[in-house]
């Protein structure tokens, strides 16, 4: 041989059911034109090249609607969406409501990345994304390549170090750096809404299913790299078999895949369905796969012992070890009870690895009745999540 929709993590395997329309919604203009300027703020198109030579996009708000001065003083905030998402998952509901123009109208400098793959960072130095190896990666590849190029950049950009705010997919790719001690000179703090590390207790059935059935495995064997399956016939056909499957109902797709959200609008829900599925890897999904299976977080596994020791030098694939992220580190975790792929058992999993963890470095906001969607959707987001989300950032 890692969102996304944020997954399984927001668009699992059933994702690809929209693909068969393969719509992109957002507007050939691209992210600064159509979901930001048409909001009335400044924005800025950057690009970042990776060590491995994949060209990412990049988009910065400088500052508010209201808040023109300079950027010297402000602090940078680095947003990373989730698996089958992109940077436009912080911009769909309006600016009173959405993370990304709360922040700048707050003061602070926002930069939204995009992970490989997506519409926005298709680039590479030498390989075309028709080319099969331009899809050879997975998350580790996010975590190793693309955020520590994302933070360096923002770092020599601004001078200063990044606060940093990751949803779903988003999250396990910070959580794996800093396990191997990357970013401690440009990070800050780091924000982990809907946190991934441990999959293996994740209850929708949606993503259960594709991982028992081995269904990413299966496309990846048959040749398809980039997931969705690009094509009509593909897309049905997944969409069939996973719909088909007993006790699956896929007449609410959203609450099928990331739970039952309590408190997004249809007009955003509808926003969010005209913007994904953005592209990933199928190889990613395979690794998705391998931690839903398994319970573990190790990298990805190439099943064959002589393949993992020419990846590995070992056996067996290396275990992202998360007790090894530095205690001092500032963390915040939000995540909620009814959130079907980032599961309550999984997040205390995660955060008994983080017991010796400074307490006033680590803070916890458990919400009840919020799912995977309504921490960066949900109309009451911004006193429920941001609120106390901007007052850890004054803290740190």
């Amino acid at each position: 041989m890692a969102k996304y929709p944020s997954n399984p993590l927001l668009l699992v395997a059933l994702l690809c059911a929209f693909a068969a329309a393969r719509i992109n919604c957002l507007d050939q203009n691209g992210i600064c034109k159509s979901l930001v300027e048409t909001q009335g703020y400044t924005c800025e198109d950057h690009q970042v090249t990776t060590e491995d030579g994949y060209i990412l996009g990049l988009q910065r708000i400088p500052s508010g609607k209201s808040n023109t001065n300079s950027t010297a003083q402000k602090l940078p905030v680095l947003l990373q969406h989730g698996l089958m998402g992109d940077a436009g998952s912080w911009l769909l509901n309006p600016p009173d409501q959405a993370l990304a123009f709360i922040l700048a109208d707050k003061g602070f400098d926002v930069w939204l990345a995009n992970a490989r793959g997506t519409q926005a960072s298709r680039g590479h130095k030498s390989l075309n994304d028709i080319d099969p190896a331009y899809w050879e990666w997975t998350w580790d590849q996010l975590a190793a390549y693309d955020l520590p190029a994302f933070f360096n950049y923002v770092n020599n950009q601004t001078g200063q170090k990044v606060h940093y705010v990751g949803h779903s997919l988003g999250t396990l790719s910070v959580l794996a750096a800093l396990s191997q001690q990357k970013l401690s000179t440009t990070l800050r703090s780091a924000a982990l809404l809907c946190p991934v590390a441990y999959l293996g207790q994740m209850s929708t059935l949606l993503g259960r299913i594709s991982a028992q059935s081995y269904t990413a495995e299966g496309l990846y064997a048959t040749g398809v790299r980039e997931y969705p399956p690009p094509g009509e016939a593909a897309a049905q056909n997944l969409e069939t078999f996973l719909c088909s499957q007993p006790g699956v109902d896929c007449s609410n797709f959203m609450a099928a895949v990331t739970g039952p959200n309590c408190c997004i609008t249809p007009t955003s829900s509808n926003l969010l369905f005209q913007h994904i599925p953005q592209s990933t890897s199928t190889k990613n999904m395979v690794h998705m796969s391998q931690m839903i299976r398994r319970g573990t977080i190790t990298m990805f596994d190439y099943v064959l012992p002589a393949i993992n020791m020419q990846r590995y030098n070992q056996l067996t694939p290396p275990v992202y070890n998360m007790a090894s992220i530095p205690k001092d580190v500032p963390l915040f975790f939000g995540y909620g009870g009814r959130d079907a792929l980032s599961d309550v058992n999984d997040v205390k999993a995660l955060l008994n690895d983080l017991r010796d963890h400074d307490k006033d470095k680590l803070v916890e906001q458990y919400i009840e009745e919020y799912a995977h969607m309504d921490f960066i959707m949900a109309g009451n987001a911004n006193q429920k999540v941001y609120d106390p989300l901007l007052t850890f950032f004054g803290q740190n």
